[in-house]
C-alpha cells in the first residue's frame, strides 16, 4: 500500500489488459495462388499450442470454418515475435514482419496496416503465404480508468508489441500520454528499468507472459486476474477481477491512506515537541500531559477512521 500510494507512472499493456484479450479474425488475405483456406488452416496448424489471445483467435476461425489443423513439430514461440514451427515437413512462421525478416521472407507488399487491427504474417518454406487480421475491443472501463489515474496526477505509458498504427489508435481513444509500439518483452523491461533508475515509482499492469519480467521489474507489478499464471505469479498485485476502475481506486486510496499517515506522524511530533518544551520550562504537570496525549491520540485515530468511509464509497 506504501508503494502503490507514491506512484507516479502507471505503464499498460494493450492486449488482455486494455483489450479484453479476446480478439477477433476479421479479415483473411492470401497471396496470389494461395487459397485463404490453405491460409487460415496453416496459420491455425502453427497455433495450436498457442497461448496467445491472437493465437487462440485464428483456432476459433478456423474450427468455425472446419479447416484441416495438423499439429505442429518443433514448436518454438519467439517473444514479442512469433512462432517458428514445422507442419508437415515444412517451416511456418506466423508472426510479426521482424520475424520474417529474421528469416529473410519477403513480405512488403503485405506491410500496409489498416485501422485498429493486428496483421498476423504466415509463411511456409520460406514464402509468404498472407496476412491475417485481427482486431481485438477495448475494455468498457479503460477509458475511464485512464483518466482517472491521469485525473491524479500519474504520468500514463501505453507499452505493447503491436504495430505503431494500432498502439496509435489504442493511444488516442484512451487519451493515453505515452504511446510506444513494436516493443519486445525486452525493450518493454528496459523501459521500466529506465524510469525506474530515474527515481520515478512505477506500476506496470499486464497480463501475459511476455509481461512478466516488466511486472517483476516495476516498483509495483499488477496482474490482471484473467492474466496468464507466469504474470500473476510475476505481480505484487493481482486484481480479483478485470476491472482498471478498480485499479485506479486503489491508487486513491492508497495516496489518501499515506497522507492521513503523513499527517498523524507530523501532528505526533508536533505535539509531542511542545509538550517536551512546556514541560522543560515547568509549565506542563502530569494531569495536563496526560490530557493532551490522550486528547491528541483520539484526533489521530478519528483522522485515521476517515479511511472507512472513503473505502466504502470508493470501492
Amino acid at each position: 500500500m506504501e508503494l502503490l500510494g507514491t506512484v507516479d507512472t502507471v505503464i499498460l499493456d494493450k492486449t488482455g489488459t486494455l483489450t479484453l484479450g479476446t480478439p477477433e479474425v476479421t479479415e483473411i488475405l492470401p497471396a496470389p495462388q494461395v487459397t485463404p483456406a490453405d491460409l487460415l488452416a496453416t496459420a491455425a496448424s502453427a497455433e495450436l499450442f498457442s497461448e496467445h489471445p491472437v493465437g487462440k483467435s485464428i483456432l476459433r476461425k478456423a474450427r468455425e470454418l472446419s479447416s484441416p489443423i495438423t499439429e505442429p513439430r518443433g514448436f518454438t514461440y519467439v517473444p514479442g515475435k512469433g512462432i517458428v514451427c514445422s507442419v508437415r515437413d515444412s517451416e511456418v512462421l506466423v508472426g510479426s514482419p521482424a520475424l520474417l525478416d529474421e528469416r529473410g521472407v519477403e513480405h512488403s507488399q503485405f506491410d500496409g496496416r489498416s485501422g485498429s487491427t493486428s496483421d498476423i504474417l504466415v509463411a511456409r518454406a520460406g514464402r509468404l503465404l498472407g496476412v491475417i487480421r485481427v482486431a481485438d475491443i477495448l475494455r468498457p472501463e479503460s477509458a475511464d480508468a485512464v483518466r482517472a489515474i491521469r485525473r491524479m496526477g500519474i504520468q500514463t505509458l501505453l507499452l505493447t508489441g503491436d504495430a505503431a498504427a494500432v498502439a496509435r489508435e489504442v493511444g488516442k481513444q484512451l487519451d493515453v500520454e505515452t504511446v510506444e509500439s513494436d516493443l519486445l518483452p525486452q525493450q518493454k523491461l528496459d523501459r521500466v528499468t529506465a524510469l525506474v533508475s530515474q527515481g520515478k515509482t512505477v506500476a506496470m499492469v499486464g497480463d501475459g507472459i511476455n509481461d512478466a519480467p516488466a511486472l517483476m521489474q516495476a516498483s509495483v507489478g499488477v496482474a490482471m486476474g484473467s492474466g496468464t499464471d507466469v504474470a500473476r505469479e510475476s505481480a505484487d498485485v493481482v486484481l480479483l477481477g478485470n476491472d482498471l476502475l478498480k485499479f485506479a481506486e486503489v491508487l486513491k486510496i492508497a495516496r489518501r491512506c499515506r497522507r492521513i499517515i503523513l499527517t498523524n506522524f507530523g501532528g505526533t511530533l508536533l505535539v509531542d515537541s511542545v509538550g517536551m518544551g512546556l514541560a522543560a520550562f515547568g509549565f506542563l504537570n502530569p494531569v495536563l500531559a496526560a490530557i493532551i496525549h490522550v486528547s491528541s491520540e483520539m484526533l489521530f485515530i478519528l483522522n485515521s477512521a476517515r479511511l472507512l468511509a472513503a473505502s466504502r464509497s470508493e470501492v
